[in-house]
């Protein structure tokens, strides 16, 4: 049987270590706060929105909420990132994507403070992502990757990893973040060529691949990590992810559930990433 790898222990200890330092900040005078812009009632962003504010609360930091309606034109969001901008007791800003209008989505992200951007929404986040400065933040899913493996002391250096997906928002950048951890990484997809025998050569294989319980038994082997990153809706309303649990579980050294997973860390990150600007900001 597989070490099952939850997020939730994970989550605890970055939250009360979080805790401690923005009491620290609010003892100087600085409120972490972080800004969330949601268009529309999209019910993935409304529960993902309550999760972040949970976690917020439990992180010492403050939110504030900037909502819009679906029909919301371009004139309306851009001001109200205007406002996000202008606001300096605001440390973070979570903008809710995709939006349905990418263009829109685009001059938003152009348009967000690169020093606010706590979830690699701009293009200066993701420069620094890429070329390994260590300016800016990472998505805060693929920086929850990380935070996962290192809490359970899995090593990444020297080993082989596969990323199995390649998407802005986790896949490439996730990449980058564990080559930053001296990982050998290989980046799969969709149309990759023997996919199933690339996946079965990794150390620790990373799904994040957006296709319900994907990956099954025939991509893994005996002694892999296995990290599942996909969060899907089955037809009778129940979550799972983009591996097949119930046929890896049996096969590989550890996994990843769906839910209470890798998504239980990424608000923890977020509020990671406000606290972490909030102190860049007494610079």
């Amino acid at each position: 049987m597989a070490e099952i790898l939850k997020g939730g222990p994970v989550a605890k200890a970055l939250t009360e270590r979080l805790a401690a330092e923005a009491q620290a900040l609010r003892e100087n005078g600085i409120s972490p706060t972080l800004a969330i812009l949601r268009i529309g009632e999209r019910p993935d962003d409304i529960a993902y929105e309550n999760a972040a504010i949970k976690r917020c609360e439990k992180a010492g930091v403050d939110v504030k909420l900037f909502t819009l309606p679906r029909d919301a034109g371009p004139d309306d969001v851009l001001d109200a990132v205007e406002d996000i901008n202008s606001d300096y007791g605001i440390n973070g800003c979570l903008m809710m994507r995709p939006l349905e209008d990418k263009s829109m989505e685009n001059a938003a992200c152009l348009l967000l403070r690169s020093e606010k951007d706590v979830d690699c929404m701009t293009p200066g986040s993701l420069a620094g992502v890429f070329s390994g400065s260590g300016e800016g933040f990472a998505p805060c899913t693929a920086q929850a990757v990380i935070e996962l493996l290192n809490f359970y002391g899995i090593p990444l250096k020297g080993k082989r990893v596969c990323v199995l997906g390649r998407s802005l928002v986790i896949g490439k950048p996730l990449a980058m973040l564990m080559l930053a951890e001296d990982a050998t990484v290989t980046v799969c997809h969709s149309k990759t060529e023997k996919l199933a025998d690339i996946c079965r050569e990794a150390d620790v294989l990373v799904a994040a691949v957006g296709r319900a319980e994907f990956v099954d038994a025939s991509f893994v082997r005996e002694g892999q990590v296995v990290v599942d990153v996909g969060i899907n809706v089955r037809e009778d309303g129940s979550l799972c992810g983009d591996v097949d649990f119930a046929s890896v579980e049996p096969v590989v050294a550890a996994i990843t559930p769906v839910p209470l997973g890798v998504g239980s860390v990424t608000t923890a990150v977020l509020a990671k990433h406000v606290v972490e600007a909030a102190k860049n900001s007494m610079r």
